[in-house]
């Protein structure tokens, strides 16, 4: 079976860190781009970042709020990507979602496979 399953979320102060972890079972990370999406409430689903398939593993940002701020990599030995977030601020509140498809997009709903999510709050 197919899953997906972020976690690293939770509450942080303004100017602080988080790394989001994206891990899979059931298939080989490898083989697909990862993308991050984010979605605060009230709003429609926000893609962040995207990293793709295989050696190459290029980076594509999406957000421009989070360049510079946000980086994405991944480690395909543990089957797993990252969202490294430094200086947060309260705008980045959301749920953080990773996605997997076989070329990046910033289109959501072009994704095949979806975690359940994991919520990030920054706040004092």
């Amino acid at each position: 079976q197919v899953q997906l399953a972020e976690s690293g979320g939770g509450l942080v102060q303004p100017g602080g860190s988080l790394r989001l972890s994206c891990t899979a079972s059931g298939f080989t990370l490898d083989y697909y781009a990862i993308g991050w999406f984010r979605q605060a409430p009230g709003k429609e689903r926000e893609g962040v970042s995207c990293i793709s398939s295989g050696d190459t593993s290029t980076v594509y940002d999406y957000a421009d709020s989070v360049k510079g701020r946000f980086t994405i990599s991944r480690d395909n030995a543990k089957n797993t990507v990252y969202l490294h977030m430094n200086s947060l601020k309260p705008e980045d509140t959301a749920v953080y979602y990773c996605a997997a498809r076989w070329f990046c997009s910033d289109y959501a709903n072009s994704y095949d496979y979806w975690g359940q999510g994991t919520q990030v709050t920054v706040s004092s």
